[in-house]
């Protein structure tokens, strides 16, 4: 690294910000960016997209492809509309959750919304994240994938699904099995200790996407416990080879 370089990067740190290289090794964000370029994606479908966090996230760093996204919570989906305003290539899907049968379902809402599951939250979880204590409920329509993605699917040439449902993930793959041979990349949520009672852990989905042809392309560490510095997730990033 170059001394101008340092003497920037040093002067961005006093106003508490750090400047790194688009790239893989230094951007979860750029290792992602980087896939969904090398595998052609062209639709993502954003699977418990809260307020639309993920897909800004993308779209800012430079994903230009088309993105539905879907997500349970009244309050979450309202924002989520907002946020998707002046973007024609991002489609907001009438809210319900996802997950194995075409029904409706209660969700346990979370005071950081972010945590919101449809399975009982254990301590492990309260305990590293305070603000992931429930405070109410509400029941909300639920769809299997394969109910809800075929006009999606149609139009596109390689699909990633984006899994981010805070312990039901199993389920939502369970309701995508018509759906899944269609899929080239999948980005989960993988879980080492249970946070939520009944889901499933990352050994679980490992060998579950393996068999199912996909090999795994990239971890990302995303939830740490702050009382000991265990990982308790990742980002797991699969492709279909």
């Amino acid at each position: 690294m170059g001394y101008a370089s340092i003497i920037i990067k040093n002067g961005f740190r006093k106003l508490g910000l750090d400047v790194h290289r688009f790239a893989p090794q230094a951007s979860p964000t750029a290792q992602i960016i980087f896939a969904l370029r090398n595998f052609n994606i062209d639709l993502i479908c954003d699977i418990g997209a809260n307020e639309g966090q993920f897909a800004l996230e993308i779209r800012n760093a430079g994903y230009t492809g088309k993105i539905v996204s879907f997500e349970p919570l009244t309050s979450a989906h309202k924002k989520l509309q907002n946020a998707n305003r002046g973007d024609p290539l991002w489609d907001i899907y009438p809210q319900c959750a996802l997950g194995d049968m075409d029904t409706q379902i209660e969700i346990n809402i979370s005071a950081n919304s972010a945590s919101s599951s449809i399975l009982p939250i254990l301590k492990t979880c309260t305990l590293a994240a305070p603000a992931s204590v429930y405070t109410s409920k509400e029941t909300v329509p639920c769809h299997k994938l394969d109910s809800v993605i075929s006009p999606y699917l149609s139009k596109a040439t390689n699909t990633l699904l984006k899994i981010d449902t805070q312990g039901y993930e199993w389920q939502v793959l369970d309701g995508a099995k018509m759906s899944l041979p269609q899929i080239k990349g999948i980005l989960i949520e993988l879980t080492f200790i249970p946070l939520y009672e009944g889901q499933r852990l990352f050994m679980d989905f490992y060998n579950r996407l393996q068999n199912e042809g996909f090999l795994l392309w990239a971890l990302q560490p995303i939830f740490n416990d702050p009382n000991n510095g265990r990982t308790l997730q990742m980002d797991g990033l699969f492709f279909r080879q």
